[in-house]
């Protein structure tokens, strides 16, 4: 921790839904928050909104699918505050063409390059100012699907979901003695944009009883503010009415 108190925090994918809320959280927290993705424009509302609310933060245009460009946004972060203590490693897409009937190698290397290599990107990006700072946390934003195999999220999303959450545990293996510490977060069916790209988009109604995007802002929040003799290896959470366990394979979209 600096000695000034300043906490800064780098939320990948945060443009919208789970990365948005994570931000907004972290700056009511009274971190500094740097949101980064692919769309300027979506970037600069978020950061007008914490704003608004009396917090600080930036935006950081960046696709994560490039090594260079994850590196040069974690060294612009470090010019400007001189630390990096949380990234939130969010960003990341499904196709709609997800199972093996339809599933295009295109889609396949995309998923791949930006669920799981984007992760390691950003993460392999911070790794030397934390280990420096001897203290840093990061959350991987990772999914349901990177703990249970179902048929409905597809073979990329869910190989990439799983391997996120192998990557952390063997970030934690290695990294513990520098006193830096990763979590999975592996949420269940969460009512975010992302859900447009289903072959089937669930209901409003549906959507209303999933997670919301403020659960898991208060949920990252909640993680990033343990104290650093605290390591959460893996944090598995999903809505209530779970339609993973309600309903049958055949009826699932």
């Amino acid at each position: 921790m600096a000695k000034n108190g300043k906490r800064v925090a780098w939320v990948t994918g945060g443009g919208s839904g789970i990365g948005e809320a994570g931000a907004e959280a972290l700056a009511a927290d009274g971190w500094t928050v740097v949101v980064s993705g692919r769309r300027k424009d979506a970037l600069e509302t978020v950061v007008a909104k914490i704003a608004k609310a009396g917090g600080a933060a930036e935006a950081l245009a960046l696709d994560v699918s490039s090594a260079t460009d994850a590196q040069k946004a974690a060294d612009h972060i470090v010019a400007k505050h001189g630390r990096i203590d949380l990234l939130v490693n969010n960003a990341g897409i499904n196709v709609p063409k997800r199972s093996w009937k339809d599933m295009e190698l295109e889609g396949w290397d995309r998923l791949v390059q930006v669920n799981l290599n984007g992760v390691l990107y950003c993460m392999r990006a911070v790794l030397p100012t934390m280990r420096k700072q001897q203290d840093g946390s990061i959350i991987n934003v990772s999914s349901w699907a990177g703990r249970h195999v179902s048929k409905m999220p597809g073979p990329a999303y869910t190989t990439t979901k799983h391997a996120v959450l192998a990557l952390t545990h063997s970030f934690n293996m290695d990294e513990c003695v520098n006193g830096l510490r990763a979590c999975c977060l592996m949420p269940g069916e969460v009512a975010t944009p992302i859900l447009k790209l289903r072959p089937v988009v669930p209901s409003d109604e549906e959507q209303a009883k999933m997670l919301q995007s403020e659960d898991l802002g208060r949920t990252i929040a909640f993680i990033a503010s343990m104290p650093p003799r605290v390591c959460i290896n893996e944090l598995l959470i999903s809505p209530t009415h779970n339609r993973g366990f309600i309903q049958t394979p055949l009826s699932r979209d």
